[in-house]
């Protein structure tokens, strides 16, 4: 029987339109309860295939699939062409559903809901407002430090912390025996001479600076021949 999948989130990608279906791209963090001497997985890519009779009927355009919360109900399949499959998986989808934002939440609350929100939203102001007073009085006048501003690291994708020299990652051996999907690297090859960088950071251990995740991306790295590498920080424990 095959196994059910629930996904939610927002598209990570642009709707991509065919005959009788759309397809787009999600992401969702891994189970963040591995057992213990696992590493935690980090996020997974997936393309949702949806019908078109059912996606015109959650009211969804082009724009707000980018920005509004989805949940996905579907099966996940191998059968899809990768040319069509960016993601990891594939997921055929037999429901969608538009969650409902915080906003429309609050709107839909009754009107007593609110009152009693607004009335503890104002006491809590006062309590605040009377403590700065009496810390002020208290406290003496100080010089200011100012705090270094943090280093914004520009043109990389989202999530990198750092930017690393190739030659200081270490690789493990179980990850040299492996050999990652030709199809795919070749993707991100193109997309690194397309656009200048990689299109994730690499996750890292932070003191060791062990690669803990992206070996494709390394294997990237390594064909194009990039003296600094994006990366991301997990911390030992």
């Amino acid at each position: 029987m095959p196994h059910k999948i629930t996904l939610t989130g927002s598209a990570t990608g642009p709707l991509r339109e065919y005959d009788r279906y759309v397809a787009f791209d999600m992401r969702e963090k891994g189970s963040p309860s591995a057992p213990k001497g696992l590493k935690k997985s980090t996020f997974i890519s997936y393309t949702v295939f949806v019908a078109k009779k059912a996606f015109n009927k959650t009211g969804l355009t082009k724009k707000s699939i980018m920005h509004e919360k989805i949940l996905i109900q579907g099966e996940p399949t191998l059968d899809i062409p990768i040319d069509e499959c960016p993601g990891e998986v594939g997921v055929i989808c037999f429901q969608i559903t538009v969650l409902p934002n915080k906003k429309d939440k609050e709107d839909n609350e009754p009107n007593d809901k609110k009152e009693d929100k607004q009335e503890a939203s104002a006491a809590n102001e006062e309590k605040k407002a009377e403590k700065v007073q009496t810390e002020v009085k208290e406290t003496p006048v100080q010089e200011k430090k100012v705090e270094p501003q943090k280093k914004e690291i520009t043109n990389q994708p989202k999530g990198t912390q750092d930017l690393l020299s190739f030659d200081e990652i270490i690789v493990l051996e179980e990850f040299l025996k492996t050999r990652p999907n030709p199809e795919k690297t070749q993707k991100v090859i193109d997309f690194v001479k397309r656009t200048g960088r990689l299109d994730e950071p690499l996750t890292i251990e932070k003191e060791s600076k062990i690669l803990k995740d992206g070996y494709r991306r390394y294997v990237v790295a390594k064909t194009v021949k990039m003296d600094k590498v994006p990366v991301t920080y997990e911390y030992q424990k």
